[in-house]
């Protein structure tokens, strides 16, 4: 993508975060031109590349999930999955797969009994539609992402214009979190989620989102930064974004990001030859430099509150007892009942009234490992299983894929802190799953640089 495209496709998205703070209305309309636009773009799509196209589609929708449903753009809480897994639909009946997805179709029809113990056990409290559609629309959505990219071959290029559109509207995100909250200092009180930092949205939501961005623009900085306008492009994007997480003061989507980059850069200085050994040295040399500011430049912001959120203290600087702000507890609890109902367990969404009934306490978990295991029993742990190994003996088969550590972790870490309330957990598990072919390159430009790593298909 040569300057001006970049900075119009960043411009756009810009101005969508202005003028949708501005009539906030104009969000429904966003949600709706979105669907329309993608739709239209995956049917007129020539067959060898439609199934790129269904990627780039569901990845933005991916990005902007969570701004469109800050901004109450969101016709149905769970839209966005719907929409993703239609279009993964689509690309499923309109292109050829190379792969036989098996175990992920297993995966799928072991969510399914789930749903009768819920419905068998049904109560005056129970909404067993509006249970089953929070509580099983991420992991259906995940299995639908995953046999659809299972095996499915994309170019180097193709999964860096995924990345790419993926970003664009979190680049509408942030922007919208600055005229919403440019002060932070004005709204902390303590060292507790801040929920007017995060568009007065989840703030867990906001920095996993948020957290993708700093990934793909920390990428952008070391792999797709030809010349230093880019540079400093992707650097100054990378700095605002990341700024934004962290004052969310939720720190599982900063974390997440933080380990995806190095996950990234990992396999990058591994596959590249001496002389770029040395380029990515001194930039990250750099990127460490720049994380420092942003991090000292959020410690002023914050007044040294953000510096005690990481240190597991409250706001007079006192140690807490739960680092987990007691999650731990509700984790026990689902493990507890899926030891009480091993077998088919308690049944789809039933583990939060259970909590309610005994305890006394309405909350979630936010761990999706422990609530399969607990609302699905063993067919649970049968399909945790699936989703857990089936990415790493694939990966021990193909190694194509640099990105695969990355979204396999990012993927791993957010079901753990925040379950799958959002689809990106779903498409970045997806996304381990292609096999990435680096001799296909569309410009000079990009023939130049891939002819640079020391990479094949199948054997890195």
């Amino acid at each position: 993508m040569n300057k001006i495209n970049y900075i119009k496709a960043i411009g756009l998205h810009v101005l969508i975060g202005l003028v949708i703070y501005v009539s906030p209305a104009l969000s429904k309309l966003y949600f709706l031109g979105v669907f329309v636009y993608f739709l239209n773009k995956i049917f007129k799509t020539k067959p060898s590349f439609k199934a790129v196209q269904v990627l780039i589609a569901c990845a933005y929708v991916v990005g902007a999930e969570v701004f469109i449903r800050m901004t109450g753009g969101s016709f149905l809480y769970e839209a966005s999955k719907y929409l993703v897994i239609v279009f993964c639909l689509i690309g499923l009946f309109t292109t050829r797969q190379r792969g036989q997805p098996i175990a992920y179709v297993i995966y799928i029809l072991l969510l399914i009994p789930g749903i009768f113990v819920a419905a068998f056990t049904m109560t005056e409290s129970t909404t067993l539609r509006t249970a089953i559609a929070f509580n099983l629309s991420g992991p259906i959505c995940l299995g639908i992402v995953a046999v659809f990219c299972y095996k499915l071959r994309v170019s180097y290029n193709a999964i860096q214009k995924v990345f790419f559109t993926m970003a664009l509207p979190l680049i509408a995100t942030t922007v919208y979190l600055f005229l919403y909250n440019p002060s932070v200092r004005d709204t902390i009180t303590g060292t507790g989620s801040n929920y007017a930092a995060s568009g007065g949205f989840g703030p867990n939501q906001v920095a996993t989102v948020l957290g993708l961005g700093m990934f793909i623009f920390g990428v952008r900085f070391f792999s797709q930064s030809p010349s230093m306008f880019f540079k400093l492009i992707n650097a100054a994007l990378f700095f605002l974004i990341s700024y934004r997480a962290i004052i969310t003061f939720s720190r599982g989507g900063v974390i997440t990001a933080i380990i995806m980059i190095i996950a990234f850069i990992y396999l990058y200085f591994r596959k590249v030859n001496v002389f770029h050994k040395l380029r990515v040295s001194r930039l990250f040399v750099v990127f460490i430099g720049i994380g420092f500011s942003i991090w000292v430049y959020s410690s002023l912001q914050t007044g040294g509150f953000i510096d005690k959120r990481y240190a597991n203290q409250d706001a007079l600087g006192r140690e807490k007892e739960d680092i987990t702000t007691g999650r731990t507890d509700l984790v026990s609890f689902e493990i507890d009942e899926f030891l009480n109902s091993p077998i088919v367990g308690v049944g789809v969404g039933k583990i939060k009234e259970l909590r309610e009934q005994k305890e006394g306490i309405l909350a979630a978990s936010h761990n999706e490992m422990s609530r399969i295991l607990s609302e699905h029993g063993l067919l649970g742990l049968i399909a945790l299983s699936i989703l857990l190994f089936t990415p790493l003996i694939l990966r021990i088969k193909n190694k194509s894929n640099m990105f695969f550590y990355a979204c396999y972790m990012f993927w791993l870490l957010t079901i753990n802190h925040s379950s799958m309330r959002i689809a990106a957990p779903a498409f970045i598990y997806g996304l381990c799953l292609l096999s990435i072919n680096y001799q296909t390159a569309n410009t000079k430009k990009d023939i130049k640089t891939l002819s640079k790593l020391k990479i094949t298909e199948a054997n890195s």
